[in-house]
């Protein structure tokens, strides 16, 4: 099931990338504003299919180092987004409209930001070469039902389907997308040229690059050779041949430590990583050195993640103890606290906590969380309140805040909230219920109207485009 799994990850980026895109107004060309449309649906389509993650330390590391290569780069003309994937596979992967994928499995195999670096200068190089709109138009000669057959394949696959759904699909990519993936060795050579002149613009070193595509060659995913249709980034080993000519007289300069990606990569490891594997690693690493913090932080939020925050709370007290500078492991601490039960601890260790951490919005909804365990409900509404303000987007806000109002009997308001906690993860049967609950007690007209408006806003459209979506 798991080598299933990852062919699945493995063609639909394959896929993303040539022709998963492709519709009739756009197989001729591509500009920059359908690009830029299209990108909306792309993005759906993968926050749809994957668990894409939403660690806020992680992200903004990744999209720190992303933009630290576009900084020396031409004016571009996209707004460049990047992401984790939660996939146990060693890929990444460059949508349209400057979004671009790391998957969990790759970003814990790496050891240096210089490693991480090069995955980005590479799928930067994919985007603004338009490598993506290339394909498109290439794409026009190969049959355009072949290509729905695939993308069909891979989102059935992606659904749970059998091996019958996988064998159609694997035999569909050779049949039909040979041709279309052998210009993807080329874009390759350009993308690696191009990233490295960004990537050492940027101040790191090449041999990142090398050491990732190295990683990547390693993993015998199937006990033998991946068919190279079904291959993300073909030709991985004549590129390593480049590179090692390239550096060949160059001496690999030593790895330097990097706390924002030890931070990151660790958070990477503990929470997204294989919890067993996690496990065994941080324990490891903090038997041989109980001085080393990061260690301790890690154990501490697996130990966590596994069940046993008790333990936790030992190990992340340890780690704060050796590394006060971080206001981010008081509200991992802190957390660890409230899933012990020990909520009044909880509440006083969040409440010292700095706004200037990455996750001091994850931390304030846990000083939410544990006011409603303490009984502090109107505290907890005034909590929640103001976190939606911050941030209208953070979608369990309004969960918590629904169950803070109907504890506190403002059953208006109650089921107000969790509707919109359902609409917004697009449960819509459970949000047009609790929605129309809250009109059964709301008294304000103008709050009233605009539930009305919106329980409008969740029909279905009467009309039908060409992806079958409403």
């Amino acid at each position: 099931m798991c080598k299933f799994k990852k062919i699945i990850a493995a063609m639909t980026a394959a896929v993303i990338f040539t022709c998963g895109l492709i519709t009739p107004e756009t197989a001729s060309s591509l500009t920059i504003k359908d690009e830029e449309e299209l990108s909306v649906e792309f993005l759906e389509a993968v926050f749809g299919a994957y668990d894409v993650i939403k660690d806020p330390v992680i992200n903004d590391y990744i999209n720190k180092i992303g933009q630290k290569i576009i900084s020396v780069m031409p004016p571009q003309p996209f707004a460049y987004k990047f992401y984790a994937v939660r996939q146990d596979a060693y890929n990444a992967f460059a949508g349209p409209g400057g979004n671009i994928f790391i998957f969990s499995g790759l970003f814990c195999a790496l050891e240096s930001e210089d490693e991480l670096a090069a995955l980005l200068s590479h799928e930067i190089a994919h985007v603004s070469c338009r490598h993506i709109s290339e394909m498109m138009k290439k794409s026009k000669k190969t049959n355009m039902a072949t290509m729905a057959g695939v993308v069909a394949g891979i989102l059935i696959g992606l659904g749970g389907a059998g091996t019958v759904g996988s064998a159609l699909t694997i035999g569909s990519m050779a049949a039909g997308q040979s041709m279309v993936l052998a210009y993807s060795r080329e874009h390759e050579m350009q993308a690696d040229q191009i990233g490295r002149t960004y990537l050492q613009k940027a101040g790191y070193s090449l041999n990142g690059l090398l050491s990732v595509l190295k990683k990547i060659r390693s993993v015998d995913w199937f006990g033998g050779e991946i068919p190279t249709y079904l291959k993300t980034h073909p030709a991985t080993e004549e590129r390593i041949i480049n590179l090692d000519n390239l550096l060949e007289t160059r001496k690999a300069p030593p790895t330097q430590k990097n706390y924002a990606f030890e931070r990151a990569h660790t958070r990477m490891v503990a929470f997204y990583g294989d919890p067993e594997t996690a496990l065994r690693l941080f324990k490891k690493r903090v038997e041989e050195n109980p001085d080393n913090f990061m260690a301790q932080y890690g154990y501490g939020l697996t130990l966590n993640r596994k069940g046993n925050p008790k333990a936790a709370v030992n190990h992340l007290k340890i780690a704060l103890e050796k590394n006060p500078a971080d206001p981010g492991f008081k509200i991992d601490l802190g957390i660890a606290y409230f899933m012990a039960g020990e909520y009044t601890e909880a509440l006083k260790t969040l409440k010292k906590t700095s706004t200037s951490s990455s996750n001091f919005k994850i931390g304030h909804i846990y000083i939410g969380r544990s006011q409603m365990a303490l009984g502090r409900y109107k505290q907890a509404t005034d909590t929640f309140n103001t976190l939606i303000k911050e941030d209208p987007d953070n979608v369990n806000v309004y969960f918590y805040l629904g169950e803070a109002e109907g504890k506190l009997n403002r059953l208006a308001s109650a089921h107000y909230n969790l509707g919109q906690y359902y609409a917004k993860n697009k449960n819509l049967p459970t949000a047009k219920f609790h929605l129309n609950k809250s009109l059964e007690y709301e008294k304000d007209p103008e709050q009233i109207e605009k539930i009305k408006q919106q329980l409008k806003d969740l029909e279905p459209p009467t009309h039908f485009f060409g992806n079958g979506k409403e």
